[in-house]
């Protein structure tokens, strides 16, 4: 097992070299500092001293990759490549462009997202594959052809419609919870049942319909039928042998969310106004300071690979004949 992780660790190495070179090419090649100062300080009235300024402040002043002006080693680590790419392999991520330290703004915005990320997470997996299982349960009944309408309506509609409906109804109709806004400590929780529901509502239609799928490849495999040669209830073969054998499927489909549950919600938390990760990656793309992007997309990155590494470990708990060779 051990020897498996070192492996696909390093196995992962190149994979983060790669989204670090095609990331530094896609800020600093294809749309150059010039043109990054350009943005910032506005096309038409900009002058070339302005420009040159800019760059000098936030450290754009340097060659990209070989420093020919530099002795020794600062030939390749007074550059920008080194500066504002390499660096990251480190986590030090630098300051934005409006001189706030980004890991620092990483670390105080992870609470928020976590908090809106973990409880939507860990209820909407319990509502999707019990809404599955249901439907499993009473398949080829009218209940299950209703409720597959239900969730195709519901994967069909924008999750827009969700927020902006719920905000409606619940906070400004009904004035149950505050329409949007944030509060530390426990005050947080009137903050976060609105998104949290609205993300786990959001999400049932397309999760409840693929774990359908899943349970009734399961449900018409011969384990299943001779469990209930054996007199097994239809609710015992359900929740102890299909809902056991698919988890390595399940298990594939959460590692999507892993990242998520660090990096936040986009929408959610830029509509209700969450100070998470979400909200500062789309203030970021916003305010074009492409420091703080760049640095979401390497920890993005980073997220997806553990998550992947995580879910290889967890098959070898879920099902013991599994082996990470």
């Amino acid at each position: 097992m051990f020897a498996y992780i070192v492996r696909r660790l390093l196995y992962a190495l190149p994979i983060l070299i790669g989204v670090n070179l095609i990331t530094f090419a896609l800020f600093f090649v294809v749309n150059s500092p010039d043109d990054m100062a350009r943005m910032q300080l506005g096309v038409k009235r900009v002058t070339p001293e302005a420009i040159e300024r800019w760059k000098a402040e936030r450290g754009y002043d340097r060659p990209l990759f070989v420093n020919t002006r530099a002795d020794g080693a600062e030939k390749l680590t007074d550059t920008i490549f080194f500066e504002k790419s390499l660096r990251m392999f480190a986590f030090d991520f630098g300051r934005a462009d409006d001189g706030r330290d980004i890991a620092q703004e990483i670390r105080d915005r992870m609470g928020p997202s976590l908090a809106i990320a973990l409880p939507t997470f860990v209820l909407g997996l319990f509502v999707s594959v019990s809404f599955a299982l249901m439907l499993v349960f009473f398949r080829a009944s009218y209940l299950d052809f209703w409720g597959v309408v239900v969730c195709v309506a519901m994967m069909s509609i924008s999750s827009l419609f969700y927020i902006i409906g719920g905000q409606w109804l619940v906070s400004k109709l009904w004035a149950l919870v505050p329409i949007s806004g944030y509060s530390p400590g426990l005050d947080a929780a009137r903050f976060l049942v609105l998104p949290v529901v609205i993300s786990v509502v959001a999400g049932i239609g397309s999760s409840a319909r693929w774990y359908r799928t899943i349970f009734l490849e399961e449900i018409s495999k011969d384990y299943v039928r001779t469990a209930r040669a054996k007199g097994l209830s239809e609710l015992v073969v359900l929740f102890r042998h299909v809902l056991k054998n698919a988890m390595i499927p399940i298990l594939t489909g959460v590692v999507v969310v892993i990242p998520l549950l660090f990096m936040g919600s986009l929408l959610v938390e830029s509509f209700f106004g969450i100070p998470g990760l979400g909200s500062y990656t789309i203030d970021a793309i916003n305010a074009q300071d492409f420091a703080v992007v760049r640095a979401m997309v390497f920890i993005g990155s980073v997220l997806y690979i553990v998550g992947l590494l995580l879910t290889d470990i967890s098959y070898t708990l879920v099902d013991p004949r599994v082996r990470l060779e």
